[in-house]
């Protein structure tokens, strides 16, 4: 590839990707998330593009490999542009068919069409479902148009302009302004205004400053910043880019869990492709901005998904957290001033950049700005990846998205927030998602998984499942955690295994009121 130096060069490049793919009469989007690659859709895509080859088609079909559709279910997924055809659990064997049926004569394959489960219906496009119809896509629509091992389709769809239209008209203190006027708060879980953070990391004292991205995601059922990094990589990296101009640093690190072997895989090849470029290195794009990134892989601890301990992790130490008397901001990565991202957080930036903070902030609750995308899975009809407007009720999100009961048995709760959440029963469904509602209510809104259950469930053993989790995942630093888990565990043991108490109970209460 040829280097960009200049803005310029990369509006040329982008006009040039634009000119080719216009060069192809259709286009078959095959979903190669992890979650379909586990349905063979690997195999998939390599039938469909020898069947092109074998028709002398393949100069006129744009075969285009992406990250995760959401849909996980309905995987290996295929939609077939123009037209917005939606196939569903299609097979290599399917291609033949695909190609000769949908792409030479127009006709609709009808055992690989969608069949809502709710009304019954056979649905022939994507926008028509209503898992999607009802969902604010506005980071996971992205992943379809995208091979996220392709920077020329990331350029192609507009990438790689928020950091052209920043480093050629906006201030490192004017970038803060936007972000903290679009109310944008961190997706890991937390949620701090990711303004405020950054600006105290750029007044921090030192002319050596990182960037992280956090992608050590580790609550059981969520697995959102996997989607988002295996799916659309480099917007993850203009978003660092970005940030790192605002803040004064010259490094980044993002550090992924090693259990994610595809978002390893697809992180390296951004970053590499970058670099080549001219988008990572020195003078990015003739300006005064000179950034790099690293990729770390985590150690398989849960512990290091805390700011602190990830720190610590990428130091070569041990991945234990430490007081926070001083904020990273300050005092982080090597007792230099650090901004930690979670991986949505970072991809949300260049949006904000480029279509303002006021767009952003138009969409969300009073206090929780623009979307937030959410592992649905449990007890429903339909499970994935849904993203939705903050301040959606998890009425909505359960009923009108995931199709409410799945095998006739009545919904009883969900559980939100991850080990440290909690579980919310129907009766609190109207409580919109937002970080405030959640937590008024006794739970969090955590990195975005949800578990819905239903009258089958023992709650109980919802409880010592993740009291489990808790006690195996456990640095054992701090006392609460170290000797209050193991004794919760034990009376909740002891409950489900018959030898309760009452005063046990009441112990229990009274720990969660101390805390």
């Amino acid at each position: 590839m040829t280097r960009i130096n200049r803005i310029s060069d990369l509006e040329t490049l982008r006009e040039e990707v634009l000119h080719y793919r216009k060069s192809f009469e259709s286009t078959i989007i095959l979903c190669g998330g992890t979650g379909c690659q586990a349905s063979r859709s690997k195999d998939l895509i390599q039938a469909v593009k020898d069947e092109l080859v074998t028709q002398g088609m393949e100069k006129s079909v744009l075969v285009r490999s992406t990250g995760c559709h959401g849909f996980c279910e309905q995987g290996p997924i295929v939609i077939i542009e123009p037209g917005n055809t939606f196939y569903c659990h299609v097979l290599p064997e399917d291609a033949r068919d695909i190609i000769a049926k949908t792409i030479v004569r127009g006709e609709l394959i009808e055992r690989l069409l969608y069949t809502d489960p709710v009304s019954g219906e056979t649905i022939l496009t994507e926008s028509e479902i209503p898992f999607y119809r009802a969902q604010d896509r506005q980071l996971l629509a992205r992943n379809r148009e995208v091979d996220p091992c392709s920077i020329q389709d990331y350029i192609a769809i507009g990438g790689y302009s928020a950091l052209s239209k920043t480093l050629s008209n906006i201030a490192p203190d004017k970038v803060i302004d936007q972000i903290k006027a679009s109310g944008l708060r961190g997706r890991g879980g937390g949620g701090f205004p990711t303004g405020r953070k950054w600006a105290e990391c750029r007044e921090a004292p030192g002319d050596e400053k990182y960037v992280i991205c956090n992608a050590d995601e580790g609550d059981p059922g969520a697995y959102m910043d996997r989607s988002v990094l295996e799916g659309n990589p480099h917007q993850v990296i203009e978003g660092m880019m970005i940030g790192a101009w605002a803040v004064g640093a010259r490094q980044g690190y993002v550090y992924v869990r090693n259990e994610y072997p595809v978002a390893v895989k697809h992180i390296q090849v951004a970053v590499q492709q970058a670099r080549e470029l001219g988008l990572l290195g020195e003078n990015i794009l003739g300006s005064t901005l000179s950034f790099d990134v690293d990729i770390a892989r985590g150690g398989g601890a849960f512990v290091c998904g805390e700011s602190t301990a990830l720190m610590a992790s990428l130091e070569g130490k041990v991945g234990e957290p430490r007081p926070k008397d001083v904020h990273t901001v300050v005092d982080g990565l090597w007792h230099k001033p650090t901004t930690l991202n979670n991986v949505e957080t970072w991809a949300n930036v260049p949006a904000i950049i480029q279509k303002g903070a006021a767009w952003f902030a138009s969409t969300g609750s009073k206090n929780s700005k623009g979307t937030k995308i959410f592992a649905l899975t449990g007890r429903i009809k339909n499970t994935g990846l849904v993203e939705v407007p903050m301040g959606t009720t998890l009425q909505t999100l359960v009923y009108d998205i995931g199709g409410g009961v799945a095998n006739g048995v009545p919904i009883k709760a969900v559980q939100t927030g991850g080990p440290s959440g909690g579980c919310l029963p129907v009766e609190k469904f109207n409580l919109p998602l937002d970080f405030d509602a959640l937590a008024g209510a006794g739970s969090m809104m955590g990195s975005g998984g949800v578990v819905v259950m239903d009258e089958e469930t023992c709650m109980v053993d919802v409880a010592k499942y993740f009291l489990q989790f808790l006690q195996d995942e456990s640095c054992g630093k701090c006392m609460p955690c170290r000797i209050g888990i193991d004794r919760m565990l034990e009376i909740v043991t002891d409950i489900t295994e018959g030898r309760g108490r009452q005063e046990q109970i009441d112990l229990l209460e009274d720990g969660f009121a101390r805390n």
